[in-house]
Protein backbone atom coordinates (compact mmCIF):
# COMPACT_ATOMS: atom_id res chain seq x y z
CA UNK A 1 0.00 0.00 0.00
CA UNK A 2 0.99 3.60 -0.46
CA UNK A 3 1.92 6.13 2.15
CA UNK A 4 0.34 9.09 2.91
CA UNK A 5 1.78 12.05 0.93
CA UNK A 6 3.62 14.40 2.78
CA UNK A 7 3.09 17.63 1.33
CA UNK A 8 5.62 19.29 -0.57
CA UNK A 9 4.62 22.93 -1.47
CA UNK A 10 3.84 26.13 0.15
CA UNK A 11 0.54 27.17 1.04
CA UNK A 12 -1.79 29.55 -0.72
CA UNK A 13 -2.06 29.74 -4.58
CA UNK A 14 1.16 30.47 -6.84
CA UNK A 15 0.04 33.89 -8.17
CA UNK A 16 2.14 36.45 -9.77
CA UNK A 17 5.81 36.31 -8.16
CA UNK A 18 4.79 34.45 -4.69
CA UNK A 19 2.24 32.25 -3.31
CA UNK A 20 -1.05 34.01 -2.05
CA UNK A 21 -2.74 33.24 1.24
CA UNK A 22 -6.55 32.24 0.81
CA UNK A 23 -8.87 32.94 3.16
CA UNK A 24 -10.38 29.13 2.70
CA UNK A 25 -9.83 25.76 2.03
CA UNK A 26 -11.65 22.46 1.55
CA UNK A 27 -11.24 19.07 2.40
CA UNK A 28 -9.99 16.52 -0.53
CA UNK A 29 -11.19 13.08 0.17
CA UNK A 30 -9.50 9.72 -1.00
CA UNK A 31 -12.57 8.22 -2.65
CA UNK A 32 -12.09 4.91 -1.61
CA UNK A 33 -12.85 5.09 2.49
CA UNK A 34 -13.65 9.01 1.93
CA UNK A 35 -10.91 9.88 4.44
CA UNK A 36 -9.62 13.49 4.60
CA UNK A 37 -5.95 13.26 2.24
CA UNK A 38 -5.67 17.02 2.49
CA UNK A 39 -6.76 20.49 2.64
CA UNK A 40 -6.88 22.53 -0.40
CA UNK A 41 -6.57 26.43 -0.96
CA UNK A 42 -9.84 27.88 -2.63
CA UNK A 43 -9.91 30.89 -4.77
CA UNK A 44 -11.55 33.48 -5.58
CA UNK A 45 -12.44 35.69 -8.20
CA UNK A 46 -9.97 38.23 -7.01
CA UNK A 47 -7.25 35.72 -6.89
CA UNK A 48 -8.59 35.25 -10.57
CA UNK A 49 -7.78 38.83 -11.44
CA UNK A 50 -4.93 39.10 -9.90
CA UNK A 51 -3.34 36.03 -11.81
CA UNK A 52 -4.55 38.19 -15.15
CA UNK A 53 -3.01 40.64 -13.98
CA UNK A 54 0.25 38.90 -13.14
CA UNK A 55 0.10 37.31 -16.22
CA UNK A 56 -0.42 39.99 -18.70
CA UNK A 57 3.08 41.84 -17.61
CA UNK A 58 5.05 39.09 -17.93
CA UNK A 59 2.80 38.30 -21.78
CA UNK A 60 6.05 40.15 -23.60
CA UNK A 61 8.81 38.65 -21.78
CA UNK A 62 7.26 35.29 -21.92
CA UNK A 63 7.19 35.65 -25.99
CA UNK A 64 11.15 36.59 -26.00
CA UNK A 65 12.32 33.78 -24.38
CA UNK A 66 14.71 31.86 -26.59
CA UNK A 67 13.78 28.62 -28.25
CA UNK A 68 17.19 27.32 -26.46
CA UNK A 69 15.77 29.06 -23.31
CA UNK A 70 12.22 27.52 -23.56
CA UNK A 71 13.59 24.12 -24.60
CA UNK A 72 16.07 23.74 -21.56
CA UNK A 73 12.96 24.60 -18.99
CA UNK A 74 10.81 21.61 -20.82
CA UNK A 75 13.53 19.63 -20.36
CA UNK A 76 14.21 20.91 -16.28
CA UNK A 77 10.68 20.49 -15.54
CA UNK A 78 10.71 17.00 -17.26
CA UNK A 79 13.74 15.85 -15.33
CA UNK A 80 11.82 17.24 -11.93
CA UNK A 81 8.83 15.54 -12.55
CA UNK A 82 10.78 12.37 -12.81
CA UNK A 83 12.97 12.62 -9.97
CA UNK A 84 9.70 12.04 -7.60
CA UNK A 85 7.94 10.24 -10.03
CA UNK A 86 6.64 7.37 -7.11
CA UNK A 87 5.34 10.19 -5.07
CA UNK A 88 3.09 12.08 -7.91
CA UNK A 89 1.82 8.35 -8.45
CA UNK A 90 0.87 7.89 -5.22
CA UNK A 91 -0.76 11.40 -4.38
CA UNK A 92 -2.59 10.54 -7.88
CA UNK A 93 -4.14 7.45 -6.53
CA UNK A 94 -5.22 9.31 -3.29
CA UNK A 95 -6.93 12.34 -4.38
CA UNK A 96 -8.57 10.53 -7.72
CA UNK A 97 -9.19 7.16 -6.18
CA UNK A 98 -7.97 5.50 -9.43
CA UNK A 99 -5.87 2.07 -9.01
CA UNK A 100 -2.43 2.46 -9.10
CA UNK A 101 -1.71 1.11 -12.21
CA UNK A 102 -3.94 3.39 -13.83
CA UNK A 103 -1.54 6.51 -11.98
CA UNK A 104 1.70 4.74 -13.07
CA UNK A 105 0.24 5.20 -16.55
CA UNK A 106 -0.67 8.59 -16.13
CA UNK A 107 2.71 9.98 -14.67
CA UNK A 108 4.86 7.95 -17.31
CA UNK A 109 2.66 9.75 -20.30
CA UNK A 110 3.14 13.16 -18.26
CA UNK A 111 7.06 12.99 -18.57
CA UNK A 112 6.73 11.93 -22.45
CA UNK A 113 4.56 15.01 -23.16
CA UNK A 114 6.89 17.45 -21.43
CA UNK A 115 10.13 15.69 -23.36
CA UNK A 116 8.01 15.88 -26.81
CA UNK A 117 7.15 19.71 -26.39
CA UNK A 118 10.99 20.09 -25.52
CA UNK A 119 11.53 18.62 -28.91
CA UNK A 120 8.47 20.71 -30.78
CA UNK A 121 10.34 23.95 -29.97
CA UNK A 122 12.30 23.77 -32.47
CA UNK A 123 9.73 23.23 -34.91
CA UNK A 124 7.69 26.44 -34.41
CA UNK A 125 8.49 27.72 -38.26
CA UNK A 126 6.29 29.31 -41.01
CA UNK A 127 6.48 29.39 -45.04
CA UNK A 128 7.76 31.89 -47.76
CA UNK A 129 4.58 33.02 -49.83
CA UNK A 130 4.62 33.58 -53.52
CA UNK A 131 3.34 37.16 -53.49
CA UNK A 132 3.90 37.62 -57.15
CA UNK A 133 1.15 35.00 -57.84
CA UNK A 134 -1.01 38.31 -58.53
CA UNK A 135 0.64 41.01 -60.84
CA UNK A 136 0.20 43.60 -57.56
CA UNK A 137 2.34 41.24 -55.55
CA UNK A 138 5.36 41.09 -58.33
CA UNK A 139 8.91 41.81 -56.98
CA UNK A 140 7.29 41.50 -53.66
CA UNK A 141 8.56 39.41 -50.83
CA UNK A 142 6.21 37.19 -48.34
CA UNK A 143 6.44 34.89 -45.50
CA UNK A 144 4.56 34.15 -41.78
CA UNK A 145 5.48 33.02 -38.92
CA UNK A 146 4.38 31.98 -35.34
CA UNK A 147 3.44 33.95 -32.92
CA UNK A 148 2.76 33.69 -29.30
CA UNK A 149 -0.83 34.02 -29.08
CA UNK A 150 -0.76 35.40 -25.21
CA UNK A 151 -2.24 34.21 -22.15
CA UNK A 152 -3.54 30.79 -21.92
CA UNK A 153 -6.20 29.45 -19.40
CA UNK A 154 -5.95 26.03 -19.12
CA UNK A 155 -8.56 24.10 -17.34
CA UNK A 156 -8.25 20.46 -16.62
CA UNK A 157 -10.63 17.67 -15.37
CA UNK A 158 -10.52 15.30 -12.78
CA UNK A 159 -9.77 12.27 -13.95
CA UNK A 160 -6.49 12.54 -15.03
CA UNK A 161 -5.22 15.67 -13.48
CA UNK A 162 -1.91 15.89 -13.80
CA UNK A 163 -1.48 14.99 -17.31
CA UNK A 164 -4.00 16.91 -18.80
CA UNK A 165 -2.62 20.23 -16.48
CA UNK A 166 0.59 19.04 -18.58
CA UNK A 167 -1.30 19.08 -21.86
CA UNK A 168 -1.68 22.61 -21.49
CA UNK A 169 1.35 23.51 -19.50
CA UNK A 170 4.27 22.40 -21.78
CA UNK A 171 2.70 23.60 -24.88
CA UNK A 172 1.76 27.31 -23.51
CA UNK A 173 5.81 26.70 -22.15
CA UNK A 174 7.21 25.91 -25.61
CA UNK A 175 4.77 28.49 -27.68
CA UNK A 176 6.24 31.45 -25.14
CA UNK A 177 2.91 31.88 -23.80
CA UNK A 178 2.00 32.64 -19.91
CA UNK A 179 -0.75 30.34 -18.58
CA UNK A 180 -2.90 30.46 -15.54
CA UNK A 181 -3.95 27.10 -15.23
CA UNK A 182 -7.13 25.87 -13.00
CA UNK A 183 -7.93 22.57 -11.68
CA UNK A 184 -10.56 20.33 -11.11
CA UNK A 185 -11.87 21.12 -7.21
CA UNK A 186 -11.64 17.66 -6.12
CA UNK A 187 -8.31 17.26 -7.50
CA UNK A 188 -5.80 20.43 -7.20
CA UNK A 189 -3.08 18.35 -5.17
CA UNK A 190 -0.64 17.06 -8.05
CA UNK A 191 -1.20 20.00 -9.61
CA UNK A 192 -0.45 22.43 -7.10
CA UNK A 193 2.55 20.56 -6.62
CA UNK A 194 4.44 19.98 -10.19
CA UNK A 195 3.03 24.11 -10.75
CA UNK A 196 5.32 24.43 -7.58
CA UNK A 197 8.24 22.47 -9.51
CA UNK A 198 7.69 24.38 -12.89
CA UNK A 199 8.01 27.78 -10.98
CA UNK A 200 11.44 26.23 -9.32
CA UNK A 201 12.51 25.84 -13.00
CA UNK A 202 11.60 29.18 -13.93
CA UNK A 203 13.42 31.06 -10.91
CA UNK A 204 16.85 29.01 -11.71
CA UNK A 205 16.05 30.31 -15.52
CA UNK A 206 15.56 33.41 -14.42
CA UNK A 207 12.21 33.30 -15.81
CA UNK A 208 9.91 35.25 -13.86
CA UNK A 209 7.36 33.01 -11.92
CA UNK A 210 4.41 34.70 -13.39
CA UNK A 211 4.42 32.67 -16.70
CA UNK A 212 2.99 29.98 -14.53
CA UNK A 213 -0.18 30.35 -12.41
CA UNK A 214 -2.87 28.19 -10.88
CA UNK A 215 -5.87 29.30 -9.15
CA UNK A 216 -8.59 26.85 -7.70
CA UNK A 217 -12.36 27.44 -6.68
CA UNK A 218 -15.37 27.56 -8.36
CA UNK A 219 -17.70 28.40 -11.14
CA UNK A 220 -17.16 32.15 -10.81
CA UNK A 221 -13.66 31.88 -10.80
CA UNK A 222 -13.87 29.57 -13.84
CA UNK A 223 -16.28 32.52 -15.76
CA UNK A 224 -13.54 35.16 -14.66
CA UNK A 225 -10.77 33.41 -15.79
CA UNK A 226 -12.78 33.01 -19.40
CA UNK A 227 -14.36 36.05 -20.27
CA UNK A 228 -11.26 38.58 -19.36
CA UNK A 229 -10.41 39.71 -23.21
CA UNK A 230 -6.75 39.24 -21.77
CA UNK A 231 -6.95 35.33 -22.41
CA UNK A 232 -6.13 34.82 -25.70
CA UNK A 233 -6.52 30.80 -25.47
CA UNK A 234 -9.06 28.83 -23.12
CA UNK A 235 -8.01 25.01 -23.39
CA UNK A 236 -10.65 22.81 -21.40
CA UNK A 237 -10.68 19.20 -21.00
CA UNK A 238 -14.05 18.29 -19.29
CA UNK A 239 -17.85 17.62 -20.02
CA UNK A 240 -19.99 18.80 -23.36
CA UNK A 241 -22.02 20.68 -21.11
CA UNK A 242 -19.52 23.02 -19.80
CA UNK A 243 -17.41 23.45 -22.59
CA UNK A 244 -20.24 24.36 -24.47
CA UNK A 245 -20.45 27.72 -22.17
CA UNK A 246 -16.94 28.28 -22.00
CA UNK A 247 -16.87 28.74 -25.50
CA UNK A 248 -19.66 31.02 -25.16
CA UNK A 249 -18.08 32.54 -22.49
CA UNK A 250 -14.67 33.05 -24.34
CA UNK A 251 -15.81 34.35 -27.41
CA UNK A 252 -14.50 36.07 -29.86
CA UNK A 253 -11.15 34.38 -28.79
CA UNK A 254 -10.11 31.14 -29.12
CA UNK A 255 -11.46 28.32 -27.03
CA UNK A 256 -9.36 24.66 -27.40
CA UNK A 257 -12.40 22.11 -26.08
CA UNK A 258 -11.72 18.60 -25.56
CA UNK A 259 -14.98 17.18 -24.28
CA UNK A 260 -16.72 13.52 -23.71
CA UNK A 261 -17.86 11.05 -25.22
CA UNK A 262 -19.78 7.67 -25.84
CA UNK A 263 -17.51 5.82 -27.60
CA UNK A 264 -18.35 3.16 -29.89
CA UNK A 265 -16.18 0.21 -30.82
CA UNK A 266 -17.21 -2.35 -33.79
CA UNK A 267 -16.30 -6.18 -33.80
CA UNK A 268 -16.98 -7.13 -37.45
CA UNK A 269 -17.99 -10.72 -38.05
CA UNK A 270 -14.36 -11.27 -39.22
CA UNK A 271 -12.23 -10.14 -36.21
CA UNK A 272 -10.04 -12.16 -34.04
CA UNK A 273 -12.62 -12.78 -31.01
CA UNK A 274 -10.47 -13.09 -28.87
CA UNK A 275 -8.39 -9.94 -29.22
CA UNK A 276 -11.53 -8.02 -29.41
CA UNK A 277 -12.56 -9.56 -25.93
CA UNK A 278 -9.57 -8.50 -24.76
CA UNK A 279 -9.35 -4.90 -25.79
CA UNK A 280 -12.99 -4.52 -24.13
CA UNK A 281 -11.54 -5.88 -20.82
CA UNK A 282 -8.37 -3.47 -20.95
CA UNK A 283 -10.77 -0.83 -22.53
CA UNK A 284 -13.88 -0.22 -20.79
CA UNK A 285 -12.76 -0.48 -17.20
CA UNK A 286 -9.29 1.63 -17.54
CA UNK A 287 -9.45 4.49 -14.91
CA UNK A 288 -12.58 3.36 -13.09
CA UNK A 289 -14.23 3.65 -16.20
CA UNK A 290 -13.67 7.68 -15.81
CA UNK A 291 -11.84 8.36 -19.58
CA UNK A 292 -13.55 10.04 -22.45
CA UNK A 293 -12.29 7.39 -24.55
CA UNK A 294 -12.47 4.35 -22.97
CA UNK A 295 -15.42 1.35 -24.35
CA UNK A 296 -18.81 2.11 -23.95
CA UNK A 297 -20.80 1.00 -26.77
CA UNK A 298 -19.89 -2.13 -28.17
CA UNK A 299 -21.52 -3.41 -31.50
CA UNK A 300 -21.07 -6.22 -32.66
CA UNK A 301 -22.03 -8.30 -35.74
CA UNK A 302 -24.56 -11.05 -35.18
CA UNK A 303 -22.87 -13.41 -36.70
CA UNK A 304 -20.50 -13.12 -33.75
CA UNK A 305 -22.54 -11.89 -30.87
CA UNK A 306 -22.89 -14.86 -29.43
CA UNK A 307 -19.37 -16.06 -29.65
CA UNK A 308 -18.10 -12.16 -28.24
CA UNK A 309 -20.61 -12.08 -25.19
CA UNK A 310 -19.65 -16.12 -23.88
CA UNK A 311 -15.42 -15.19 -24.36
CA UNK A 312 -16.44 -11.65 -22.74
CA UNK A 313 -18.38 -12.63 -19.84
CA UNK A 314 -16.21 -15.46 -18.75
CA UNK A 315 -13.06 -13.29 -18.55
CA UNK A 316 -14.96 -10.43 -16.07
CA UNK A 317 -13.43 -11.85 -13.18
CA UNK A 318 -10.33 -10.46 -14.23
CA UNK A 319 -11.45 -7.05 -13.62
CA UNK A 320 -10.57 -7.13 -9.53
CA UNK A 321 -12.39 -4.71 -7.71
CA UNK A 322 -10.71 -3.22 -4.35
CA UNK A 323 -8.42 -0.81 -3.33
CA UNK A 324 -7.28 1.57 -5.28
CA UNK A 325 -3.85 1.64 -3.59
CA UNK A 326 -2.85 -2.00 -4.88
CA UNK A 327 -1.60 -2.56 -8.12
CA UNK A 328 -3.93 -5.74 -8.51
CA UNK A 329 -6.98 -3.32 -8.31
CA UNK A 330 -8.53 -2.34 -11.40
CA UNK A 331 -11.72 -0.98 -10.26
CA UNK A 332 -12.30 1.10 -7.58
CA UNK A 333 -15.33 3.52 -5.95
CA UNK A 334 -15.87 6.54 -8.80
CA UNK A 335 -14.59 10.22 -8.03
CA UNK A 336 -17.83 10.72 -5.65
CA UNK A 337 -20.88 9.60 -4.48
CA UNK A 338 -22.71 11.55 -6.47
CA UNK A 339 -21.48 9.93 -9.85
CA UNK A 340 -22.13 6.57 -8.71
CA UNK A 341 -25.76 7.87 -7.68
CA UNK A 342 -25.95 9.03 -11.84
CA UNK A 343 -24.78 5.82 -12.88
CA UNK A 344 -27.14 3.73 -11.21
CA UNK A 345 -30.02 5.63 -11.62
CA UNK A 346 -29.29 5.22 -15.74
CA UNK A 347 -28.61 1.41 -15.24
CA UNK A 348 -32.19 1.47 -13.42
CA UNK A 349 -33.76 3.03 -16.40
CA UNK A 350 -32.47 1.18 -19.12
CA UNK A 351 -33.56 -2.13 -17.26
CA UNK A 352 -36.93 -0.45 -16.91
CA UNK A 353 -36.54 0.04 -20.33
CA UNK A 354 -35.93 -3.64 -21.60
CA UNK A 355 -32.00 -4.17 -20.52
CA UNK A 356 -30.05 -7.00 -19.65
CA UNK A 357 -27.67 -7.35 -16.92
CA UNK A 358 -25.24 -9.79 -17.72
CA UNK A 359 -22.67 -8.93 -15.44
CA UNK A 360 -22.75 -6.69 -12.49
CA UNK A 361 -25.21 -3.67 -12.19
CA UNK A 362 -25.02 -3.24 -8.39
CA UNK A 363 -22.35 -2.11 -5.69
CA UNK A 364 -20.29 -3.51 -3.79
CA UNK A 365 -19.27 -1.43 -1.29
CA UNK A 366 -18.62 2.16 -2.62
CA UNK A 367 -17.70 0.61 -6.07
CA UNK A 368 -19.73 0.13 -9.06
CA UNK A 369 -19.20 -3.54 -10.24
CA UNK A 370 -17.66 -4.00 -13.52
CA UNK A 371 -20.65 -4.12 -15.54
CA UNK A 372 -22.07 -5.62 -18.65
CA UNK A 373 -25.92 -4.97 -19.70
CA UNK A 374 -27.55 -5.98 -23.21
CA UNK A 375 -30.24 -4.88 -25.09
CA UNK A 376 -30.26 -1.28 -24.03
CA UNK A 377 -32.38 1.19 -26.07
CA UNK A 378 -30.61 3.40 -28.01
CA UNK A 379 -32.29 6.73 -26.50
CA UNK A 380 -31.49 5.86 -22.86
CA UNK A 381 -29.04 7.88 -21.13
CA UNK A 382 -26.76 4.30 -20.93
CA UNK A 383 -26.01 4.47 -24.52
CA UNK A 384 -26.66 7.95 -25.79
CA UNK A 385 -24.65 9.95 -23.09
CA UNK A 386 -21.22 9.18 -21.41
CA UNK A 387 -21.32 6.85 -18.68
CA UNK A 388 -17.98 7.57 -17.27
CA UNK A 389 -17.70 4.60 -15.42
CA UNK A 390 -17.14 0.94 -15.08
CA UNK A 391 -20.44 0.24 -17.78
CA UNK A 392 -20.21 -1.68 -21.09
CA UNK A 393 -23.27 -1.80 -23.54
CA UNK A 394 -23.70 -4.61 -26.16
CA UNK A 395 -25.05 -4.63 -28.64
CA UNK A 396 -26.11 -7.18 -32.30
CA UNK A 397 -26.22 -5.74 -35.62
CA UNK A 398 -26.86 -7.88 -39.03
CA UNK A 399 -24.22 -6.16 -40.48
CA UNK A 400 -21.09 -3.17 -40.97
CA UNK A 401 -23.85 -0.83 -42.49
CA UNK A 402 -25.71 -0.93 -39.08
CA UNK A 403 -22.63 -0.71 -37.01
CA UNK A 404 -21.27 2.28 -39.03
CA UNK A 405 -24.82 4.09 -38.73
CA UNK A 406 -25.09 3.11 -35.08
CA UNK A 407 -21.66 4.54 -34.17
CA UNK A 408 -22.26 7.58 -36.27
CA UNK A 409 -25.55 8.34 -34.81
CA UNK A 410 -24.53 10.11 -31.51
CA UNK A 411 -23.91 13.87 -30.69
CA UNK A 412 -20.37 12.75 -29.83
CA UNK A 413 -17.26 11.25 -31.53
CA UNK A 414 -14.08 11.89 -30.08
CA UNK A 415 -12.54 8.04 -30.96
CA UNK A 416 -14.02 4.88 -32.48
CA UNK A 417 -12.23 1.27 -32.49
CA UNK A 418 -13.04 -1.70 -34.88
CA UNK A 419 -11.93 -4.63 -34.80
CA UNK A 420 -11.47 -6.68 -38.16
CA UNK A 421 -8.98 -8.77 -39.89
CA UNK A 422 -9.99 -7.17 -43.71
CA UNK A 423 -7.84 -3.70 -44.36
CA UNK A 424 -11.33 -3.01 -46.55
CA UNK A 425 -13.29 -2.92 -43.35
CA UNK A 426 -10.77 -1.27 -41.73
CA UNK A 427 -10.01 1.94 -44.36
CA UNK A 428 -13.87 2.13 -44.73
CA UNK A 429 -14.08 2.66 -41.07
CA UNK A 430 -11.33 5.35 -40.97
CA UNK A 431 -13.47 7.06 -44.10
CA UNK A 432 -17.07 6.86 -42.82
CA UNK A 433 -16.64 7.01 -38.71
CA UNK A 434 -17.54 10.91 -37.73
CA UNK A 435 -15.07 11.03 -35.00
CA UNK A 436 -11.54 12.59 -33.97
CA UNK A 437 -9.67 9.53 -34.15
CA UNK A 438 -10.33 5.58 -35.49
CA UNK A 439 -8.56 3.16 -33.95
CA UNK A 440 -8.03 -0.41 -35.75
CA UNK A 441 -7.25 -3.69 -33.41
CA UNK A 442 -6.65 -1.93 -30.58
CA UNK A 443 -8.80 -0.15 -27.72
CA UNK A 444 -10.29 3.16 -28.35
CA UNK A 445 -8.69 4.77 -25.42
CA UNK A 446 -5.31 3.84 -27.06
CA UNK A 447 -3.85 7.65 -27.10
CA UNK A 448 0.11 8.85 -27.86
CA UNK A 449 0.33 12.10 -26.60
CA UNK A 450 2.19 13.45 -29.55
CA UNK A 451 -0.48 12.43 -31.95
CA UNK A 452 -3.47 15.37 -32.85
CA UNK A 453 -6.17 14.53 -29.85
CA UNK A 454 -9.86 15.82 -30.21
CA UNK A 455 -13.00 15.17 -31.57
CA UNK A 456 -15.92 16.37 -33.60
CA UNK A 457 -19.17 17.33 -32.93
CA UNK A 458 -20.22 17.75 -29.03
CA UNK A 459 -16.76 16.02 -28.35
CA UNK A 460 -14.63 19.16 -28.79
CA UNK A 461 -12.78 21.20 -31.55
CA UNK A 462 -8.92 21.75 -31.75
CA UNK A 463 -6.42 19.38 -31.20
CA UNK A 464 -3.82 18.75 -28.13
CA UNK A 465 -0.55 16.87 -28.29
CA UNK A 466 2.25 18.82 -27.89
CA UNK A 467 2.88 19.86 -31.63
CA UNK A 468 -0.99 20.81 -32.33
CA UNK A 469 -1.30 22.43 -28.61
CA UNK A 470 1.04 25.05 -30.01
CA UNK A 471 -0.08 25.68 -33.23
CA UNK A 472 -3.52 26.46 -31.29
CA UNK A 473 -1.00 28.68 -28.69
CA UNK A 474 -0.07 30.70 -31.79
CA UNK A 475 -1.17 33.52 -34.73
CA UNK A 476 0.34 33.78 -37.64
CA UNK A 477 2.05 36.96 -38.22
CA UNK A 478 2.68 37.93 -42.51
CA UNK A 479 5.29 39.77 -43.17
CA UNK A 480 4.74 41.42 -46.72
CA UNK A 481 8.03 43.43 -47.97
CA UNK A 482 8.55 45.68 -51.45
CA UNK A 483 12.34 45.88 -51.46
Amino acid sequence: MVPIHVKSYPDGLPIGELWVPCEHSDPIVFPYDSSVIAHAPVGTVQHAAQALDAAQEVRQSTARLSTGTRRSILMAVHDKLAAVREELENLLVLETGKPLVDCRVEVARTLTTWAASAEEVAHIHGETVPLDLQPSGEGMIGYWTRKPAGIVVGIAGFNYPLLLASHKLAPALAAGCPIILKPAPNTPLTTLWAVHLIRQVLTVHEVSAATVQLVTGGIEVGETLVADPRAAVVSFTGSAAVGHQIAKNAAPRKAVLELGSNTGFIVADDARIEDAVDAVIRGGFYANGQACISVQRVIVEAKVADEFQRQLLARMDEVIVGDPRSPDTRVAPLINAASTERIMTWIKEAVDCGAQILQGGRLQGASILPTVISQVPTEANLWCEEIFGPVICLHRVPDLDTAFELVNDSRYGLQAAIYSTNLKTAFRAIEELDVGGVVVNEIPGFRSDIMPYGGVKDSGIGREGPRFAMEEFTVTRMAIIRP
